[in-house]
């Protein structure tokens, strides 16, 4: 740039020169000249302190195609066609929107415009699945006709929930972690039994018995006692105290199968012998 800045500057001078002198000088100097400053325009990058690497990039900004397409001449009645296909692409985008989007889990959400959260929509597949890994199955609500409570019986049971285990008998009460896809007096049967017993035989499973099952209905849905957490680091002026209530549900098992039960036999009623007082004698004084 400073060498072609100082030719059209000599350049300039010199024209004004020969128009004042025209027979006084020859264009030879001039000639050479600008052969000079063409080879110090070859000179490398390195030794041209005003070298700019973007100035060397050609880039065209022209909006013409390489190669274009002739003009497609189009009829009044191709134009209506077009634009009906247009409107029932938007209606079936719009349909897609409504529903929501599909994720990686088969969970269908929406996204709302406030929040800009995904509220998650779960199909009735997805729940099946979700509470067999748990380990418990919904049947349906409790009919006021159902009897589903009986007699206790001297059978045990131990069943997995989720990460815990409970040993169970019929008529006993369990708190677990809440259970979801379920509401109060829902049926449930707890299918991951891990071994079942009663005062004559034991079956242990391998790991589970796919034969027994435990039946229990859900009471009430509550939470645990809080419980307090408590954090400080010493000489740093640290400390944090916050609280938490773990989410429980209540079931009370009604039945345990998948092992015979003893009979509890009957105990026969005595019949009151009733017994006649001897009477006193009076004696004669």
């Amino acid at each position: 740039m400073a060498c072609r800045r100082c030719f059209s500057a000599l350049a300039r001078h010199s024209s004004s020169f020969l128009s004042s002198n025209p027979h006084s000088l020859s264009l030879q100097p001039l000639k050479s000249l600008a052969s000079q400053l063409s080879s110090l325009q070859r000179v490398p990058h390195f030794f041209n302190p005003y070298f700019e690497p973007q100035s060397t990039q050609h880039r065209s900004f022209s909006s013409r195609a390489k190669d274009p397409k002739p003009p497609k001449i189009v009829d009044d009645a191709e134009e209506e066609e077009d634009d009906d296909g247009e409107d029932e692409e938007e209606d079936e985008t719009s349909d897609d929107e409504g529903e929501g989007e599909i994720d990686a889990n088969g969970a269908r959400g929406s996204v709302d415009g406030s929040s800009g959260l995904v509220s998650r929509a779960y199909f009735v597949e997805d729940k099946i699945e979700e509470a067999a890994n748990i380990g418990y199955k919904v049947i349906g609500p409790l009919e006021p006709t159902d009897r589903v409570f009986k007699a206790y019986e001297p059978v045990f049971a131990i069943v997995q929930i989720g990460s815990h285990q409970f040993k169970v008998s019929n008529r006993d009460c369990i708190y677990v972690e809440k259970l979801k896809y379920c509401e109060v007096n829902d049926k449930l049967i707890l299918n991951k039994v891990l071994m079942v017993g009663s005062p004559t035989q034991t079956v242990i499973g391998r790991p589970i018995l796919p034969e027994a099952a435990v039946h229990a209905v859900v009471e009430e849905h509550a939470l645990d006692a809080k419980v307090i957490i408590f954090k400080k680091k010493r000489r740093k002026n640290y400390r944090r105290t916050n609280g938490h209530r773990q989410e429980l549900t209540r079931l009370r098992i009604t039945d345990i199968q998948g092992i015979e039960k003893p009979e509890t036999p009957s105990s026969p009623k005595k019949a009151k012998t009733t017994r006649k007082k001897p009477e006193k004698e009076l004696v004669a004084a």
